[in-house]
């Protein structure tokens, strides 16, 4: 596939478009192609900034005849979803603290936060979730989360993929499989990350072999000022004749594309871009990532923050078609005064998630989507020296709704300190499989490495089937 790239002057300015400027793959196009530079040049126009029309969004947009192309036969398992949102708890939520609280535990261990009852009879949470505590109607609360690795960046490709491997991130992330799989629902990219992947030393819940192709389209902040999102808002000095003489350089690309017979995936390149443009310039594509379009007293429910933002977004994508939205909110790792830490994290989290789950079920959204809530871990039942909770695998809290969940159902438990579970483990793999399945994807299909090796989506894990009893 031809990756076309640009310096940044020419990403900033209205220079014109030079040999020079572009690139494919490392060598230039006379040295790459064997084309004529003047012959390419000649059909090149004033380009100025082209972050916006999305010259990366072609590979991303090729998921979708990939999808369609490698299908195997036999028939498809009944989806329960429509989309999935993930809304991903970085660097592991202490369940003590929020949906486990341990109230007969001595001091050291229960915490600062009394427990307070919830809409569901017997089941109680942390006083510092009040708002979740109103809403648990509509949640399968599972106490009983569990692996065996305590390092950040393991577990999350681990949680993230549903397959072990090395902090590398071995395995495709699960949304990254899912646009693989399910493809493009009309112009709107498949796996939306808000504001970005999660990350520690390195950004994680990545496509790994499938290739960037199957990456997630990165939202950014939607609780910045004038939030616009990248590569789908044109800047504000593009207009008419310009846009039009922009889309121009793409025909350019695609006249490329049939000097070029022998290889098969340039001939198919030009599809791919005039996907990008369409998606770019559709309606549909800007209103979804549009929120400033929603009410001010909307957003204030939300919470006029990053999560409480994101939250409202994701709704807004899921609305659009977007089959799997990841909501990144991460700062979970409180190794040193967690109560301090948790006084600014927790108020935001509960408006957040509460409003987002009340606002998906009034637009009735709630019945097709599949909302999960997980970190990658939770945290020591033990306060440590630094007044912190430190990492803890054996046990955690994670939190699902939607798409036939039977809400106000607590699944599995954790002893009375809250540190090793006593009823019903739920495995990093037994997540991925209910996400598959929720969507109607097999979770023993098989995706092939670069090397042409087949493996498994998932190796192993099961449905969660008390969500739906």
């Amino acid at each position: 596939m031809i990756n076309i790239t640009l310096s940044q002057s020419d990403r900033t300015s209205n220079s014109s478009l030079n040999a020079d400027t572009i690139a494919v793959g490392d060598k230039h196009l006379e040295a790459s192609l064997g084309c004529d530079r003047r012959k390419f040049l000649r059909q090149s126009v004033q380009v100025g900034s082209l972050g916006f029309l999305g010259l990366g969004l072609p590979e991303l947009l090729q998921a979708e005849q990939s999808s369609e192309s490698k299908k195997t036969g036999g028939a498809k398992a009944k989806a329960r979803a429509k989309s999935v949102v993930l809304i991903y708890l970085g660097g592991g939520l202490s369940h003590h603290d929020s949906f486990d609280p341990k109230s007969d535990a001595p001091e050291e261990i229960r915490g600062k936060y009394r427990p307070i009852s919830t809409n569901i009879a017997g089941v109680k949470v942390s006083e510092m979730i009040p708002m979740m505590a109103k809403s648990m109607q509509h949640l399968a609360l599972v106490r009983s989360g569990e692996h065996n690795n305590d390092h950040h960046e393991t577990a999350t490709n681990w949680v993230l993929s549903g397959r072990f491997g090395s902090a590398f991130g071995d395995y495709p992330a699960i949304g990254a499989v899912v646009a693989k799989q399910c493809g493009f629902s009309g112009k709107i990219p498949p796996y939306v990350a808000i504001p970005k992947n999660p990350s520690f030393t390195w950004e994680l819940g990545k496509s790994a072999f499938l290739g960037g192709r199957f990456e997630s389209f990165t939202a950014g902040d939607p609780n910045q000022t004038n939030y616009q999102v990248r590569d789908l808002s044109p800047p504000a000095n593009v207009l008419g004749n310009q846009l039009k003489r922009r889309q121009s350089l793409l025909q350019a690309v695609d006249g490329l594309s049939k000097d070029i017979h022998a290889n098969d995936q340039i001939d198919t390149y030009s599809e791919f871009q005039k996907r990008a443009v369409e998606m770019v310039l559709a309606s549909e594509a800007r209103q979804a990532f549009a929120i400033e379009r929603e009410p001010q007293q909307c957003r204030d429910r939300y919470g006029r923050n990053t999560f409480g933002q994101s939250c409202l977004l994701a709704r807004r994508l899921v609305q659009a078609g977007v089959r799997f939205v990841t909501v990144n909110y991460g700062g979970w790792d409180h190794h040193a005064r967690i109560f301090e830490g948790l006084k600014n994290k927790l108020p935001e989290f509960d408006r957040g998630l509460s409003a987002f789950l009340e606002d998906m079920n009034q637009h009735g959204l709630l019945q097709d989507t599949l909302v999960v809530v997980m970190g990658e871990f939770g945290r020591s039942p033990k306060i440590n020296k630094d007044g912190g909770r430190d990492h803890w695998a054996k046990a955690g809290s994670l939190l699902f709704a939607g798409a036939g969940v039977r809400g106000g159902n607590v699944i599995g438990a954790t002893d009375k300190q809250g540190g090793f579970v006593t009823k019903r483990p739920v495995s990093p793999g037994d997540v991925a499989y209910t996400i598959y399945s929720a969507l109607g994807i097999d979770p023993h299909s098989q995706l092939i490495t670069p090397d042409g090796r087949p493996i498994e989506i998932t190796e192993k894990g099961d449905v969660i089937h008390e969500l739906y009893a």
